[in-house]
């Protein structure tokens, strides 16, 4: 049928029938195959439930749902297809899908219907940790692969098995308000982008069961020129994260004017530990609510490779001393988020960028922040030391409790905070701000709630070639800031309100 100057094909004319029982994967790839055959088109669903395994789709074919159309999966692992396909080198369990397309271009799955996976733990039970039990696959929504002039818009996504869209090594690709709820089952991310280029996403819902915006680069391929704008977020995990695979690295992203909420293990987290390089950030006008970790920037030494699957976490000297050594994380700026933390675990509650000894993240700018965060922080935490802890596969809550309350930075060359304001839902008796082996800080327009107990305001370790400047106090405090670890003449200490301060500088032993 031609509508205009596009030729459509309705299913229904190939034999579907829209029952939801029966199976119509022949219909619809027999539909999908006539359509690119004939040069590209639509093949549309009209209103009907329709029970499908993988579909294959082909260049020049745009799968249309209509309005009232569901596309289902399968609830039998057997109905897809296992052969013919690049899989998750993450891992195989992972491999199968409900929709692939391998190097095709100028395709799309528009409308305002939906599609199901029914992917249920009745269906596809969750292997046994490590075991490799044949049997227990579970397979995602979506997967393109090598593909080009790609576009989702408008349709709903749901319950895949595992992950929900899973794009590898694909240019110029839309993705514009789709809505996603993939809670499922387990290790339901919701959109996986690896090694991609020029990806614009916006106006989408997502709530999803693990990372519900996922930048990845498993190969030396990175995942460059993205942009994701005036989307709500929500993530049993984390709202967007980079990583963990990155060996190719990320570059020259933009995230602006979303919402993030009920992210129970973090808002952003950008992880680079497999040797790429994460450069020229942006991430802007996010407002965050109840969420944990709502910052985690970590340059680790995992050195990953993806060359056989799985994750080397835990690997002998030997085989890391063999890895490739750390990559850059750098030039990255986040600004005008407000944020309110909710964790009940303070290892999942504070600020948190840390680089690796030899290997720091350079060059970031937090500006315009302001966050209030749960408190609860003890005197004992707050003289806690950090484990480096450099070869772990990243989460926050791995290191345990930060000791301190708003943000905890450690080995970052060239850091800028300024208009940062720092709260308090309940007291705390950590510090605001702790630094160590810092250079080139730069803290302007502080404020922070003061810290109960002994407490200085900030503690520097190791800290040099900086400036604090524009402290507005609250109120009274015993000490405003102690260094130790380095020269106190590296520190330049300009109009900070202190007049409401017991001990203005708290130098330790050493400290010159």
């Amino acid at each position: 049928m031609l509508i205009g100057t596009v030729q459509v094909y309705n299913v229904r004319e190939f034999g579907a029938s829209g029952d939801g029982v029966r199976l119509d994967t022949g219909a619809i790839q027999a539909a999908i195959d006539r359509c690119a055959e004939d040069g590209g088109g639509t093949v549309a669903l009209p209103p009907g439930d329709y029970a499908t395994g993988t579909l294959r789709l082909r260049s020049r074919v745009t799968l249309y749902l209509a309005p009232g159309s569901r596309l289902l999966g399968s609830r039998s692992l057997d109905d897809y297809d296992a052969d013919g396909i690049v899989g998750n080198v993450e891992d195989p369990l992972y491999n199968r899908c409900l929709i692939y397309a391998e190097d095709a271009c100028g395709i799309a799955i528009v409308g305002e219907g939906g599609i199901d996976g029914r992917g249920q733990p009745d269906a596809f039970p969750v292997r046994a940790a490590k075991a490799g039990v044949a049997g227990l696959e579970r397979p995602m929504l979506i997967r393109f692969v090598n593909c080009r002039d790609v576009s989702l818009r408008g349709v709903s996504l749901a319950n895949a098995a595992s992950w929900g869209v899973h794009l590898i090594r694909c240019e110029r690709v839309r993705i514009e308000s789709v809505n996603m709820d993939n809670l499922a089952n387990q290790n339901n991310d919701g959109f996986d982008i690896d090694g991609c280029r020029h990806v614009m996403m916006s106006n989408c819902r997502i709530h999803s069961g693990d990372d519900a915006i996922c930048l990845k680069s498993t190969s030396s391929e990175p995942t460059e020129y993205v942009t994701v704008t005036n989307c709500i977020v929500s993530s049993h995990t984390a709202a967007v994260k980079f990583g963990t695979s990155s060996r190719g690295g990320f570059r020259c992203v933009s995230i602006a004017n979303c919402v993030f909420h009920d992210c129970r293990l973090g808002a952003i987290k950008l992880l680079l530990v497999d040797g790429g390089v994460l450069e020229d950030v942006q991430i802007s006008h996010i407002v965050m609510d109840r969420v944990e970790g709502p910052l985690f920037m970590r340059l680790g030494l995992r050195g990953n490779t993806f060359e056989s699957p799985g994750l080397r976490d835990n690997g002998s000297p030997e085989e890391r001393e063999r890895q490739r050594p750390a990559g850059r994380l750098r030039n990255v700026t986040i600004s005008h988020i407000r944020a309110t933390v909710t964790a009940e675990d303070k290892a999942r509650s504070g600020i948190f960028i840390t680089g690796v000894p030899g290997f720091p993240i350079e060059n970031v700018v937090l500006d315009h922040i302001h966050v209030t965060f749960p408190g609860g922080g003890t005197e004992e935490e707050a003289r806690r030391s950090v484990p480096e802890d450099e070869y772990r596969y990243p989460e926050q809550f791995f290191f345990g409790a930060l000791p301190a309350y708003g943000a905890y930075v450690r080995h970052v060359n060239g850091i800028s905070m300024r208009h940062v304001r720092l709260e308090l839902a309940s007291g705390d008796a950590r510090p605001a701000i702790v630094c160590e082996d810092v250079k080139r800080l730069e803290l302007d327009d502080l404020s922070a709630a003061e810290p109960d107990g002994p407490a200085p305001l900030l503690r520097f370790v190791g800290v040099h070639d900086s400036v604090v400047r524009g402290y507005r106090p609250e109120g009274s405090i015993e000490s405003f800031l102690e260094m130790s670890g380095g020269s106190a003449e590296t520190i330049l200490l300009v109009g900070n309100g202190l007049h409401r301060t017991k001990e203005g500088v708290r130098r330790s032993e050493g400290t010159a």
